[in-house]
């Protein structure tokens, strides 16, 4: 049903899909709301959260962001447009309308209230769409902009631009002297009164490859206006503890389009996401997006911050039983590259994967008829793959069959057959209607429901949205049924804060043969990536520790010194990918079938709580672990005794100080239980019987 609700000179148009409408609210379970007061005032929120716009026409302008949950309001010093894109950003906006609709939960999402706000200003159509969830609190905003006439606006402020060197300013002998002209597109702002504000920027790097320090975090006392890098700000007052945080959907900083010096700027009470990811170039008379933002807030303490920005992580994608979760194994790893996949080892490497408990068996680059730059066959390229009508079908020479005799095989051993696919760079993915059916015509002809992206760069707005339209197009015909892993090993591309509703990440390559894969540094990207993202979307690799372990010869840390059980350990956080090829493991190595069985029993339960670090950074001399929060009163404590000298260590946790709880263990070493009241700080006492040990708990506050 359609109905209009009249607001004097605006145009607001609620799309209902239930019946009940109170005064231009749309309300579903859990009263997500979105309701236009007059022309004055929007009103957007949930139980948790709500935040208030002076409307101005669909240039919206924020007055208020307010915690339910605390009861924490924070009110704007000044109005200012929270969209800034031209100079005349502060102007009201033309034909300004509002639409609100009742999303379904589909296989790939839950339910979400979507309110669509549409203006135009300085010659260009703007739309900002609100996505509110019943049990996030937070709200999160998607930007399309597009010309509304024949030629551009006469002018946009450079999406490239940064804050200016604060050492090139004038000394400030005047007040007027502290003023700082913005340059920069804004993608939000929020400017609230006090002076009293900390921030933690939060800056991420993917490319792991090249990179293995993945997470940097800069604390930061608001002062004069300075820019930030990162994907995530955190702010709290320092009067209250009561805060918010930006979540930057977008790739790392330093792969972004359209990047200037920053993500982010602080002044005072002022705050402002910056880096839009599109320039004026890159406008048309067609819809174009920009960057998304998501807004959230917290109660005072760290948890209280974390959990926010956790449970709107938790709604961008819906977990489905026998889709998401996975123990898969790719035998890239093992470096023969494109040299023996074929039939006859792929049937030969299902039936040792299924001794091992693997679900996915990932058949990587090579076997397609195409041969890309990675062939150790025959050099191809990522580019004029279309060029070969034949490139994504079964090499004949390898397969003569098709890959029908493998999925026959690999379903009677109940395991799924996933492939490697690089979509085709050539013109920012031009061909991306071909690259879709190439999947799809996979997943009907074979049932290949798993993906690995690779080989892809994004270098344009054009090829970006290429791509999203390639993805949106494979999960649609295949209704949800197709998952992704998205290759952040190299070049540029999504990172760990985009593409997220498409499935997981896939995170590096590591190699015994280069003396790069080390058990302790593994662990420890999962372990600093997990406190900000989801760990459950994130495929980490243990190896074969037999192989080239004379590389290692008297390394401490090699991966020989470890049992195989804990290199399996090290991944259980994440999605654990066995990097390695079957063939090539010793009988002993089967031996860990009992404890893949029991993990795949307890994954989905402990992948479904909000996962977070515990213990001391991963070093190879550490204890440490994970926690996993599953309700007020239980969750899961995976924990690690690295090379320590003690069989006793003490672990810091997430529960609440005093609290009696009660240990069961589910995987791994150590005591069968244990019951303990918890210490300053989230304090436990952890007992392993030796040095690289696990055990997974499960623990219950006791009343």
């Amino acid at each position: 049903m359609k109905r209009p609700i009249p607001a004097g000179s605006v145009l607001a148009v609620v799309l209902l899909t239930f019946s009940t409408l109170f005064g231009g609210a749309a309300a579903m379970a859990g009263s997500p709301y979105a309701r236009l007061q007059g022309d004055t005032l929007l009103v957007l929120g949930n139980d948790l959260v709500e935040r208030r716009f002076e409307w101005n026409g669909g240039n919206l302008k924020t007055r208020s962001l307010e915690d339910k949950t605390t009861g924490a309001k924070h009110v704007a010093a000044r109005a200012l447009p929270d969209f800034v894109f031209t100079p005349n950003a502060a102007g009201k906006g033309a034909g300004g309308r509002l639409e609100v609709e009742r999303i379904p939960q589909s296989v790939c999402a839950p339910a979400y209230l979507r309110a669509r706000v549409e203006y135009t200003l300085d010659g260009l159509d703007i739309r900002r769409e609100f996505h509110i969830w019943a049990d996030a609190p937070a709200i999160a905003c998607h930007t399309w902009l597009r010309l509304s006439g024949a030629a551009a606006p006469a002018a946009t402020l450079d999406a490239r631009a940064g804050e200016d060197n604060a050492a090139d300013r004038k000394n400030i002998e005047a007040k007027a002297d502290m003023a700082v002209k913005s340059s920069a597109a804004i993608l939000d702002q929020l400017n609230f009164k006090g002076v009293h504000w900390h921030a933690r920027a939060v800056e991420f790097a993917d490319v792991t490859d090249w990179n293995d320090n993945l997470v940097w975090e800069r604390d930061i006392i608001s002062y004069r206006k300075n820019s930030y890098r990162g994907n995530l700000l955190f702010v709290r007052s320092g009067v209250d503890g009561n805060g918010f945080f930006w979540l930057k959907e977008a790739p790392s900083s330093a792969v972004q389009l359209a990047y200037g010096r920053g993500d982010f700027t602080a002044d005072f009470g002022a705050f402002a996401v910056t880096g839009i990811g599109v320039e004026g170039r890159d406008l048309s008379r067609e819809w174009v997006r920009a960057y998304s933002v998501v807004t959230g807030v917290f109660g005072e303490g760290e948890l209280a911050a974390l959990t926010a920005l956790r449970r709107y992580q938790k709604q961008i994608r819906a977990p489905r039983d026998g889709r998401d979760e996975m123990v898969m194994m790719n035998t890239w790893g093992d470096r023969s590259q494109d040299t023996k996949v074929n039939e006859r080892f792929c049937l030969e490497e299902l039936e040792r994967a299924a001794r091992l408990g693997i679900t996915h068996f990932q058949i990587d680059d090579g076997w397609q008829e195409g041969k890309s730059p990675n062939s150790a066959l025959a050099k191809g390229s990522f580019k004029n793959i279309w060029d070969n009508p034949d490139y994504w079908k079964p090499a004949k020479d390898k397969y003569p069959n098709g890959l029908a005799p493998i999925v026959k095989r690999a379903h009677e051993l109940g395991i799924e057959v996933g492939l490697w696919f690089n979509p085709s760079v050539q013109n920012d993915f031009e061909a991306w209607e071909k690259d879709a059916e190439a999947i799809l015509d996979l997943y009907r002809k074979y049932g290949v429901k798993v993906f690995k992206i690779d080989g892809l760069t994004i270098p344009t707005k054009r090829a970006e949205t290429n791509l999203r339209r390639l993805f949106d197009t494979v999960v649609e015909q295949s209704g949800g049924d197709v998952l992704f892993n998205l290759d952040a090993t190299a070049s540029r591309r999504g990172g760990y804060h985009m593409f997220n509703e498409y499935g997981n990440i896939f995170l590096e390559n590591r190699y015994t043969d280069w003396q790069n894969y080390y058990p302790y540094r593994t662990l420890r990207n999962i372990w600093q990536l997990s406190r900000y993202v989801p760990a459950e979307r994130i495929q980490v690799e243990f190896l074969n520790k037999w192989r080239n372990a004379d590389k290692y010869a008297g390394d401490p840390f090699a991966p020989a010194v470890h049992g195989f059980d804990y290199l399996f350990a090290t991944t259980l956080a994440g999605q654990p990918l066995a990097w390695l090829e079957s063939q090539n493991l010793p009988d002993e190595a089967f031996g860990i079938a009992p404890l893949v069985e029991a993990y795949r029993r307890v994954a989905a339960q402990f992948h479904a709580g909000i996962i977070l670090p515990v213990g001391e950074e991963p070093s190879g001399r550490s204890w440490t672990g994970f926690q996993s929060i599953v309700s007020d009163s239980e969750g899961y404590l995976l924990l690690y005794r690295e090379a320590t000298p003690s069989d006793t260590g003490t672990v810091d946790t997430f529960l609440p100080e005093g609290a009696r709880i009660t240990l069961e263990r589910v995987l791994g070493y150590g005591a069968a239980a244990d019951r303990q009241t918890v210490g300053r700080n989230g304090a436990l006492r952890v007992t392993l019987p030796a040095g690289n040990t696990f055990a997974l708990y499960k623990y219950t506050i006791r009343k």
